[in-house]
């Protein structure tokens, strides 16, 4: 049974409160994180897209998105851990790796247990905290992963991610 229930977090997964797609992101990255992050992708097993604009293709290095001159088009990398949400990435800076996910397809226990094995695999991979927060409140964490205590926790400050709220654990 996991520690992080539904009941106990629904608020944080309701569109209309946190925004439907809430701001998760990894700060003090660098060029190699991200290429951590697209090597999890490639063999994670999760169904990925790559694309630019609207062109589609192969996921190039880190570096070579990264490095992309200002005015080019936009860079997504879509990923789904499991066949009905989708994340998606952003590559901007190296400085810090940006997502998003759409509370609608995270209702329920499932929806629970599906990001924090998502929050906790790119946590793991990165060995950083991976943070949520309502969407354009960047500034005031709601959840996220602790690489300390290997889990998804609540914090009891909203500026840190403690392991003093409830948790999902493997």
């Amino acid at each position: 049974m996991p520690d992080l229930l539904w009941d106990d977090v629904r608020n944080l997964f309701d569109p209309d409160l946190m925004g439907a797609l809430p701001d998760l992101s990894v700060a003090g990255t660098s060029v190699e994180d991200w290429q951590a992050v697209f090597d999890l992708v490639r063999s994670s097993g999760w169904t990925w897209e790559y694309a630019e604009g609207d062109a589609v293709g192969a996921l190039p290095p880190a570096g070579e998105v990264l490095s992309r001159p200002a005015d080019a088009e936009t860079a997504d990398l879509r990923v789904r851990p499991v066949p009905d949400v989708l994340v998606i990435f952003r590559p901007m800076s190296a400085e810090e790796i940006d997502f998003d996910v759409d509370l609608r397809e995270l209702q329920g226990q499932t929806g629970v247990d599906t990001l924090c094995g998502f929050l906790r695999a790119i946590g793991r991979r990165l060995d950083k905290p991976v943070v949520m927060t309502a969407e354009g409140d960047h500034g005031n964490p709601v959840l996220g992963f602790d690489p300390g205590g290997d889990r998804v926790v609540l914090p009891a400050d909203p500026q840190l991610i403690a392991p003093t709220g409830g948790d999902c654990r493997t």
